[in-house]
């Protein structure tokens, strides 16, 4: 947790660990094995935000987009998260969660592919 994490995201983090969607939970149950010997940690606060997935050792934050990201000011929130994000020295990677429920295993070698070359 950063220093600029607040108590307010932290417990919001929580909540959302128990409510995580399908394919959040797909993706996690991969994830959680530490493919590739990459860590994985799920809805994790990073300063006013929680990441879906974070590779700390990657600084890469993991994202599940469903529909609900291309509705009314989504998209701009999601620009602004984004831009945030990045200028903190995190890399941002969105996944349709549609894509995550065609071939999770797919989508968890792609992941693990973009952090092994980023190295």
């Amino acid at each position: 947790m950063g220093r600029s994490t607040s108590k307010a995201t932290v417990k919001i983090a929580r909540g959302l660990r128990r409510e995580m969607s399908l394919p959040e939970v797909m993706l996690w149950q991969r994830l959680r094995a530490r493919p590739g010997g990459v860590k994985f940690r799920r809805q994790h606060p990073l300063g006013r935000f929680v990441a879906d997935f974070y590779a700390p050792d990657a600084r890469m934050i993991v994202e599940v987009d469903g529909m609900a990201h291309d509705l009314g000011d989504r998209p701009e929130r999601d620009l602004a998260r984004d831009e945030w994000l990045r200028g903190q020295g995190f890399v941002v990677v969105r996944v349709a969660a549609a894509e995550v429920l065609r071939d999770v295993d797919a989508v968890v070698d792609g992941l693990v592919r973009l952090i092994s070359a980023s190295r």
